[in-house]
């Protein structure tokens, strides 16, 4: 539907321009050739030639080469702002009738000299000017993100404020067009939708670039498509499908409960989440004793990576105020708890284990491991991806080997691939596709391999035990990637984090 759309928009359009040409006494077939048209315009209007080479910058040209067809409707004494509304957003209608209509006539450079606009109408074209600029920058050059919870720690803190760019992965178009401007997917105040649905275009990334092992990325949730809208108890924290798990498979019970709050989001509107690439299309990644293996090799721990421990002392208590000044753990945060008389337990970085183990009233330094089948309700068994212990005895720390689907990659269809790819195959791939009495069915024809269509990604929190993650829900495609964390421009704690802003994300 979008490419019709598409292709009827540039037919239109081109077919109105060549109305124009001919109504301006110019050979009307310069009209239908790209650019060259333009070119002509610029002469019409007597601009500055530079204002046609500014349509080659990428993304912003095409935004330079509306500018300029508004202008010209002003040479056809179309000065109204609904006019020129018009212009950018039904072009492939307007300027058929301006180009065709007997009433339209060209006035050339000259009428429009003598019209002048009002004091409103300057700052209204000013407003609607800066609304259009800072959209196209929030949508295809970078965004301001805020860290919202400790999954990152500590190479990224709650309440760092930073800049995501868009041009690291390529620019992506939006999936939904019509939307609310600075808006994700909810209005403010009446918490209604942001975004229409009447138009829905393909996946598009121009100057496309693959995310690289390591990265810190910003991308939709995958498991956001559908979602029991009630942020508080629901939403990105317990999603739809981990409902239904809760409700012993029960997809009806869920309906029956939720019904009215339950809806449907398109891939640009789905949740924003913020996570380590750690595993590329093409690899296998398996986690033992949670540390991550990449291709059966031991990848890299960030620096600012932490997990938990669990800490006995020599019978000195712990000081919660010594332990933030001298070594950051915030107890208040949740990085020191204590549970018995002279144990703790205590999130640290590998540096910081290192430290602390040498430390003369550390009496032993653990770290907490989870492994099958001793594990709770969070972190291993059904609640980890592929959600079925069958084929997949897994925990947080002991997972895998998985292999990551690379696009134009084959696979056999057998049971264990048939749980670990279902919902890649289905859901984000768009096929119809069941087991069936120990067969398989790809768009009701027997199959016996699938060739995977786009590349996919394997994200996770840098705190390790305290990140809802790819371990939780499976893959990222590359349709759902928004952009790279690249910069820290604040941080707030109680005040500025002065130290960390400007600071570039690794």
């Amino acid at each position: 539907m979008g490419w019709i759309l598409f292709i009827l928009g540039t037919l239109g359009f081109h077919a109105g321009l060549y109305g124009l040409f001919k109504k301006a006494n110019v050979d009307a077939w310069k009209a239908l050739i790209p650019f060259y048209n333009t070119w002509v315009m610029v002469d019409l209007m007597k601009k500055k030639k530079t204002w046609f080479w500014l349509q080659l910058i990428p993304i912003v040209g095409q935004f330079v080469t509306l500018a300029l067809v508004v202008d010209f409707s002003k040479h056809y004494g179309k000065f109204q702002f609904w006019e020129h509304a018009l212009v950018v957003f039904l072009p492939f209608v307007y300027l058929p009738w301006l180009g065709f209509s007997k009433e339209v006539r060209y006035i050339g450079s000259e009428g429009v000299a003598l019209y002048k606009k009002s004091s409103l109408r300057e700052w209204v074209d000013a407003a609607v000017f800066a609304i259009v600029a800072a959209t196209i920058i929030r949508l295809f050059v970078f965004e301001a993100y805020t860290i919202p919870t400790p999954s990152m720690e500590r190479s990224l803190l709650v309440n760092d404020f930073l800049f995501v760019s868009k041009l690291s992965y390529g620019p992506r178009f939006p999936n939904t067009p019509l939307s609310f401007p600075f808006v994700h997917h909810t209005l403010p105040i009446t918490g209604g939708k942001s975004y229409l649905e009447w138009i829905q275009l393909p996946y598009k990334r121009i100057f496309a670039q693959p995310v690289k092992r390591n990265d810190v990325v910003v991308f939709n949730l995958p498991v956001g498509d559908t979602v029991i809208n009630d942020e508080i108890n629901y939403g990105s924290r317990v999603t739809y499908y981990e409902a239904i798990r809760q409700a012993g498979g029960d997809r009806d019970a869920v309906w029956n409960e939720h019904g009215p709050i339950i809806i449907t989001r398109p891939v640009d509107k789905r949740e924003n989440f913020i996570k380590r690439c750690v595993a590329i299309a093409g690899d296998t990644l398996e986690v033992r004793k949670g540390i991550v293996y990449i291709n059966g090799r031991m990848n890299d721990i960030p620096a600012g990576a932490e997990s938990n421990y669990i800490l006995e002392t020599n019978g000195q208590p712990l000081d919660p105020d010594q332990m933030r000044e001298n070594y950051g753990i915030r107890e208040e945060a949740g990085e020191l708890r204590q549970f018995g008389n002279t144990q703790y337990e205590i999130f640290l970085t590998a540096d910081q284990a290192k430290e602390f183990s040498k430390l003369p009233f550390v009496k032993n330094l653990q770290p907490v491991v989870f492994t099958y089948p001793e594990y709770n309700q969070q972190v291993g068994g059904a609640d980890i991806f592929p959600n079925d212990t069958s084929c997949c005895k897994w925990t947080i720390d002991q997972y895998g080997p998985l292999y990551i689907p690379a696009k134009g990659a084959t696979i056999d269809l057998n049971e264990a691939n048939y749980k670990k790819y279902e919902r890649v195959i289905r859901t984000y791939e768009g096929n119809a596709f069941q087991e069936l009495n120990g067969k398989y069915l790809l768009n009701n024809k027997e199959v016996t391999t699938y060739t995977f269509k786009q590349n996919y990604y394997w994200l996770m929190g840098d705190n390790r035990h305290n990140s809802l993650d790819s371990r939780y829900w499976g893959f990222v495609p590359e349709d759902h990637v928004v952009g790279k964390a690249w910069m820290i421009f604040f941080s707030w704690e109680n005040g500025p984090r002065w130290k960390r802003l400007f600071r570039l994300i690794h």
